[in-house]
């Protein structure tokens, strides 16, 4: 299975394991792959200068251990997926998750649930352990 993570859940992951979260990890890459976009990396990033700047280094390191592919967002619409998600800020999210052709997007934001789209589906890490875990 393609799994694509999206920037909130990697922030828990890196900044905040629990041992729920580390179950997770661990499960995700066991015979799946992990997709990334460069718009959630950006975002991460953005996210930790500002909110924990003392926490870089935590962030390194758990990219260090955690296997991914990453994919390129582009700034522009190339789908025309005429998908509406409540917050626009997310559709290159979206966007770069169809194009990856992944199978879940795993996300805790809110504003993703209720899309009318077949592929990906979108789910909350609980959701993934307790459907696929």
């Amino acid at each position: 299975m393609v799994i694509m993570l999206d920037t909130n859940v990697l922030l828990s992951a890196a900044l905040f394991p629990s041992a729920a979260m580390t179950a997770f990890i661990e499960q995700i890459t066991i015979n799946n792959s992990i997709v990334l976009c460069s718009y959630v990396l950006d975002e991460l990033s953005d996210v930790v200068l500002r909110k924990f700047p003392a926490k870089q280094r935590e962030v390194e390191v758990f990219f260090q251990k955690f296997p991914y592919a990453l994919i390129h967002t582009p700034k522009i619409d190339i789908l025309g997926l005429g998908v509406a998600i409540r917050d626009e800020a997310d559709y290159p999210v979206l966007m770069s998750a169809v194009l990856a052709d992944v199978d879940v997007l795993i996300t805790g934001d809110k504003d993703f649930f209720g899309v009318a789209i077949e592929k990906p589906e979108i789910l909350m890490p609980a959701e993934f352990m307790v459907r696929y875990g």
